[in-house]
């Protein structure tokens, strides 16, 4: 495993934010039509299992893993997330969203440290702060906040707390399994809600139906691909430039761009965060 930053490592990381950001915004266009976001994300879960179970090297002594609880509650919170944040994407800018969507890593921090026991510093615990200061910015509760920011900040919370959840099992179960067990048991979980209004098949739904599933499933499947031999320290700064993806992406999409204000927050979020990831990958 490399100890550092690489070039390779970078351009993998960058493509994979920008590859999860353009199914985003996809399935955006989708729902912006008037497809339902809980058909959109049953979509992406079910045709990301399809198109990655030949990755995932799944082992017949694997299937009775299915059993076990604790991944339909790790995959609830992760279809919670989804299903939010494409509720949120109806109907506010893209790195607006996303900055509200970064309420994520607080959210984590905290319960690890409440739930696995996991080490608290001031000095992370102080650039968090800063980081949720900058979110704040973004979000503006009480004054102009949106019913879309408001599902944004929640997506962020359900996102933080299936991080927790993946730390929690990752020592008993292989990443790919989890990765395949979440887009499986996610796509049964959302089959009963998303069969209700099937829309119409056209081909250029089917486009974009497809291209949401393969940027959500081509991005984190090139996450894993990085994990295998990159420590996670190297790689958790390199996930805020999921913030420069939805701003670059929400600008030549949809032709959105943050004001100045909430601009200002997402430049603390990124700053901050990477900040606090730095320092926690010295101990500090």
């Amino acid at each position: 495993m490399t100890g550092g930053f690489s070039i390779q490592t970078v351009a993998m990381v960058a493509a994979a934010m920008f590859m999860i950001v353009g199914g985003d915004a996809a399935a955006t266009v989708l729902t912006g039509a008037g497809f339902p976001q809980v058909f959109v994300a049953w979509t992406r879960f079910a045709l990301a299992a399809v198109l990655l179970a030949p990755f995932c090297g799944l082992r017949l002594a694997e299937l009775r893993q299915f059993a076990d609880w604790r991944l339909y509650l790790r995959t609830a919170l992760i279809v919670g997330g989804i299903v939010c944040i494409l509720t949120a994407l109806k109907t506010e800018p893209m790195a607006n969203v996303f900055g509200g969507f970064f309420v994520g890593p607080v959210v984590s921090y905290l319960l690890s440290a409440l739930l696995l026991g996991e080490r608290i510093t001031p000095l992370r615990t102080l650039l968090l702060l800063v980081s949720f200061a900058g979110v704040l910015l973004v979000v503006r509760p009480g004054f102009g906040m949106t019913s879309g920011m408001g599902f944004a900040i929640l997506a962020g919370c359900f996102h933080g707390a299936y991080l927790v959840a993946t730390r929690w099992l990752a020592g008993g179960f292989r990443p790919r399994f989890l990765l395949l067990s979440q887009l499986a048991i996610g796509a049964v979980m959302l089959a009963p809600f998303a069969v209700v209004a099937v829309p119409a098949f056209t081909a250029p739904v089917m486009g974009l139906i497809t291209l949401s599933a393969l940027g959500s499933a081509a991005g984190n499947l090139l996450l894993v691909l990085v994990n295998r031999t990159t420590p996670a320290g190297v790689i958790a700064p390199l996930i805020y430039s999921q913030l420069l993806a939805a701003m670059i992406i929400g600008w030549a999409v949809f032709g959105q761009w943050p004001d100045g204000t909430s601009l200002v927050g997402l430049t603390i979020i990124m700053v901050a965060g990477v900040s606090s990831v730095w320092f926690a990958g010295r101990g500090r």
